[in-house]
C-alpha cells in the first residue's frame, strides 16, 4: 500500500459587497433607499478521484480558491454568485 501526503491551502470565495443607493424620480416626493445585496462568495467542494496514482499534481498547485460573490447595484439588483 503506498501512502501519500500533500499540504495545500483551500479558501472559499469571499461575498459580495451591497450598494448604496437612491431613487430619485421626478414626481416621487421622497425617492427612497433602492440598493442590492451583495452575491454570495463560492463554496468549497473537497472530492476524491481513484484514478490519481499520487498527489503530485496538488504539490505543484498548492493553493485552491473558489470566485468571489458580485457587488451589488442600483435598483434593487443582488450580486451575481461565486
Amino acid at each position: 500500500m503506498l501512502a501519500d501526503r500533500a499540504r495545500i491551502e483551500v479558501r472559499a470565495g469571499r461575498g459580495g459587497d451591497g450598494s448604496l443607493s437612491f431613487r430619485r424620480e421626478a414626481h416621487v416626493p421622497k425617492g427612497g433607499p433602492d440598493g442590492g445585496d451583495g452575491g454570495r462568495g463560492g463554496d468549497v467542494i473537497l472530492r476524491c478521484d481513484d484514478s490519481l496514482r499520487d498527489l503530485q499534481s496538488l504539490r505543484r498547485r498548492g493553493r485552491f480558491k473558489a470566485e468571489r460573490g458580485g457587488h451589488g447595484m442600483g435598483k434593487l439588483m443582488s450580486g451575481a454568485d461565486g
